[in-house]
C-alpha cells in the first residue's frame, strides 16, 4: 500500500504541473466542469485467479500442485477525476459486495513419482470472499490535436498503477484421491483454505474517446475504450487449515498483464451521465515458492514449475456526476 500511496503522489504531481501548463487556458465555463465522481457496480464471470508448483525433487514433474480460486463476484465503488484541457487525473476505489463465490474452488495434485502426468487427488468445495479490495490511478494525456485526428475521436496515452488484494476461504468441500490402487472419497467440513493475493500491476497503454453524439443524435453519447500492458509483481499467502501444524506456502512472482476494455456512456441530464463497460485482464507470473511449517521444522523455497495467473472478466455499470 505504501508503494501505491507514492505512485499516487507522484501521479497527483505530474497533474499538478498539468494544471499550470495546461489549465491557464480554460474559460470559467469550462473549469467548472472539470471534476466527476462516477459510482461504479462490477460483476465479474468466467473469471478466476490461480497459482501452481511443480515438484522440486526428481522426477520434477509440473505441476504437482494447482489450486483455481473463483472470483465471480460483485464489486462496488466510485472513481474520481479531475480533468484539463490536455491531461486528466483519475483514482478508482473498489471493494467486493458478495461473500459466497459463484463456482466452486478446485485443488488438484499430480503426487504418483512413477505416473507423474496422473492426477492423483482432487478436490472441490465451496468458496467465500473476505473483504477484497482494486485501486487504480492514472494520468492520461490528449493528443488528438497534435496528430490532426477527426474531430469527435479523442486519443490518449496513458499510465497508471492497479493493485488488488483478494482474499478467499475455501469451505465444505469433498476429496477425491486415487492412490495405491485405493479410491476414497473424503468430506472436508468447515473452512480448508486460505488465500490472500496482492498484485500490482504498473500499465501503460492507449485510451480513446468516440463522440457519436451527431451520428447516433442523441445528447452525450460516447464509446470509450483503452487498451494496456502492465509490469506485475505478485505475492500469495495459502495457509492449509486443515493440515497439522502451522502449514503456510507463499508465493512471490512478477511477470505481465494485458487489459482492455470498452464501453458507452450517454447523457441522461446536463450532469448526469450513465454507462455499462465490458472488461478483460489477463495477468501471467512466475517465480519462487517457499513451503514452512514450523511443527516439522519445514522451511525451504523453490521455483520448478512456480506459476501465479489471473483472467478476470467483468460487466459494469456506472452513473456519472459532473461537476
Amino acid at each position: 500500500m505504501r508503494r501505491f500511496i507514492c505512485l499516487l503522489a507522484m501521479i497527483l504531481t505530474l497533474g499538478s504541473f498539468a494544471t499550470v501548463s495546461a489549465g491557464q487556458g480554460d474559460s470559467p465555463e469550462a473549469a467548472s466542469k472539470n471534476w466527476s465522481i462516477d459510482l461504479r457496480v462490477k460483476n465479474f464471470f468466467n473469471s478466476h485467479t490461480s497459482y501452481e508448483f511443480g515438484n522440486p525433487y526428481p522426477p520434477g514433474q509440473s505441476p504437482l500442485s494447482r489450486l483455481e480460486f473463483p472470483l465471480n463476484t460483485w464489486w462496488a465503488g466510485l472513481e474520481v477525476r479531475r480533468s484539463f484541457s490536455r491531461f486528466s487525473i483519475g483514482l478508482e476505489a473498489l471493494r467486493n459486495l458478495s461473500v459466497e463465490t459463484d463456482g466452486v474452488f478446485k485443488d488438484s495434485d499430480w503426487t504418483d513419482d512413477e505416473h507423474p502426468n496422473v492426477r492423483t487427488i482432487y478436490s472441490e468445495s465451496k468458496c467465500r470472499m473476505d473483504p477484497s479490495y482494486s485501486l487504480r490511478a492514472d494520468l492520461d494525456m490528449k493528443v488528438s490535436d497534435w496528430l490532426r485526428l477527426p474531430d469527435g475521436f479523442d486519443l490518449r496515452p496513458v499510465l497508471g498503477i492497479r493493485w488488488q488484494r483478494l482474499a478467499f476461504v475455501s469451505h465444505d468441500g469433498t476429496q477425491y484421491s486415487s492412490e495405491n490402487n485405493t479410491y476414497t472419497v473424503l468430506n472436508l467440513p468447515g473452512d480448508g483454505i486460505r488465500f490472500e493475493q496482492t498484485y500490482w500491476q504498473y500499465f501503460i497503454g492507449l485510451r480513446g474517446i468516440h463522440d457519436l453524439s451527431k451520428a447516433l443524435k442523441l445528447s452525450r453519447v460516447t464509446l470509450h475504450w483503452q487498451v494496456d500492458w502492465a509490469y506485475v509483481e505478485g505475492n500469495n499467502q495459502d495457509h492449509h487449515l486443515l493440515r497439522a501444524g502451522k502449514r503456510i506456502t507463499e508465493e512471490s512472482t512478477s511477470g505481465d498483464a494485458w487489459h482492455a476494455g470498452v464501453g458507452f456512456k450517454i447523457g441522461l441530464t446536463k450532469s448526469i451521465n450513465a454507462g455499462v463497460d465490458l472488461d478483460y485482464l489477463r495477468i501471467k507470473t512466475t517465480g519462487s515458492h517457499r513451503l514452512v511449517n514450523s511443527k516439522d521444522s519445514i522451511d525451504f523455497s523453490f521455483n520448478n514449475g512456480v506459476t501465479v495467473w489471473s483472467e478476470q472478466m467483468s460487466i459494469m455499470l456506472r452513473l456519472e456526476y459532473i461537476f
